[in-house]
């Protein structure tokens, strides 16, 4: 092992994941001497094993279908799914093979140094990178220090999983070729999301959740709708399900619901997230090593002299809360003006067909906060829009309002593009624009967020 001679950094930002890539890019490109490291690919799991490849995924699964539905409106067709393609854009397009060079040189073009390896607090001020060679950097940092360590995969602990050659996320988006048959453990929106593309590519799926319902985060219309749709696509759904144990053979996978069995060629582990805090040396800083996530304030400190965006602070697992939390940070780092992180109106978008695009509290969340509850809601394949969509119309939209001070704290819009619907909704949310005023609104017709205003009519 060598150790490299000490350096010093205005700011140190370890993890360079969306947030993390944005707010050292940023600092540096203030005139900040910036240090980003990270063990992985520059850019996180958004790019490389989430949010773009699983998206070029979903759009090739929805070419699919929709051609699929050509005989119900407009005569004939014959579809046949080539995975080739898509495992194909994935690589080339999408990740460069996995390749992050454009992601490096993208950063250190602001003026910013890259060091690549695993990086521990050693205190305040201090943070060792370890390169997988062994090399040792010490960096003494004069500013701040921004973590953005993300999570990993979660692996729940069922007898006879551990050592079998079962799947993550990393896996799936990496896959060259299909499996005849596929069990997934997890309904919630990678499970969902991996489920029905692998399913329209001839998967034979088998979701195993075990919560009542799929998307349990969410409400229970838009998990009870969406597994309505999964098994008139064929999709098993065996809902409020517990492994009591997995064994894997020759023939692939069998899970044991104490009652029943699954049996398929291979497993896909979905079942969320977890940090790394030990591991990231907070104690360092006088952080608990064993908590979930790190606590921090509005302004995303944690303690004096370090930040932390992303993932691991807690506030949703989204590229978009990251990178919004990344610019909180960048104005409190360089001492600018700027409003504290409000979460009110989160918004989160599932990419199944139909789309579930939500956005602030769910019914059940509000009333446990102890919110007087108004909800409205309406079926989107009855409206206007819905009529004339036909084929593959399922959806609804679901408000939830505060009825003492008549706004919204919550809105869920499912159905085809259900994530643009939402816009409308978020912007209410995050307003509070009162309910009056979105009644007396002029809504295009005939358009799917037009039923907006049929979900807040019924409110009343």
């Amino acid at each position: 092992m060598t150790t490299e001679p000490a350096g010093q950094a205005d700011v140190v930002v370890i993890g360079m994941g969306p947030g993390g890539e944005h707010a050292a890019s940023r600092l540096a490109e203030a005139g900040l001497s910036v240090v980003g490291v990270d063990r992985r690919l520059v850019g996180g799991e958004c790019p490389y094993y989430g949010c773009v490849p699983t998206k070029m995924m979903v759009r090739a699964a929805g070419l699919l279908a929709e051609g699929g539905r050509v005989p119900q409106l407009a005569g004939s067709s014959t579809v046949r799914g080539d995975w080739s393609l898509v495992a194909g854009r994935i690589r080339q397009q999408a990740t460069d093979n996995w390749d992050d060079k454009v992601a490096v040189d993208r950063f250190t073009s602001t003026g910013g140094r890259f060091l690549r390896g695993e990086a521990t607090l050693t205190g305040a001020d201090e943070v060792l990178v370890t390169g997988a060679d062994g090399t040792e950097h010490r960096l003494t940092v004069r500013k701040a220090i921004v973590i953005n360590a993300g999570t990993e995969p979660a692996v729940p602990p069922i007898p006879g999983l551990a050592g079998t050659p079962y799947w993550t996320n990393r896996d799936a988006v990496r896959l060259e070729e299909l499996p005849g048959s596929l069990a997934i453990l997890g309904g919630g929106a990678i499970g969902v999301e991996f489920a029905q593309v692998f399913a329209r590519f001839g998967v034979a799926v088998t979701v195993v959740e075990a919560q009542p319902r799929l998307l349990a985060l969410e409400e229970p219309e838009a998990g009870e709708l969406l597994a309505e749709v999964f098994e008139s696509e064929g999709i098993t759904v065996c809902a409020g399900a517990k492994v009591a144990g997995i064994e894997h053979g020759d023939e692939g996978f069998t899970l044991d619901l104490g009652g029943s069995t699954v049996s398929a060629e291979k497993l896909l582990v979905a079942t969320g997230r977890r940090t790394e805090l030990a591991k990231l040396g907070v104690g360092a800083i006088g952080v608990d090593e064993k908590a979930r996530f790190l606590e921090v304030d509005e302004r995303l400190r944690v303690t004096d002299g370090v930040w932390a965006v992303g993932d691991i602070t807690g506030k949703g697992a989204f590229t978009h809360t990251s990178m919004y939390q990344a610019d909180v940070v960048i104005a409190d780092i360089l001492g600018r003006d700027g409003p504290p992180a409000d979460y009110r109106a989160m918004p989160r978008v599932t990419f199944t067909d139909p789309e579930v695009g939500a956005v602030g509290l769910t019914e059940a969340q509000a009333r446990e906060r102890g919110i007087s509850v108004r909800t409205g809601r309406t079926d989107l394949a009855a409206s206007s829009r819905g009529w004339i969509h036909g084929a593959g119309n399922e959806g609804l939209i679901k408000v939830v309002e505060d009825a003492e001070r008549g706004v919204l704290v919550g809105a869920t819009a499912m159905g085809p593009e259900g994530g643009e619907i939402l816009g409308a909704l978020a912007v209410a949310v995050h307003g509070e624009v009162p309910t009056s005023r979105l009644r007396s609104m002029i809504y295009a017709y005939p358009t799917f967020h037009r039923a907006i205003s049929s979900a807040l009519a019924d409110l009343s």
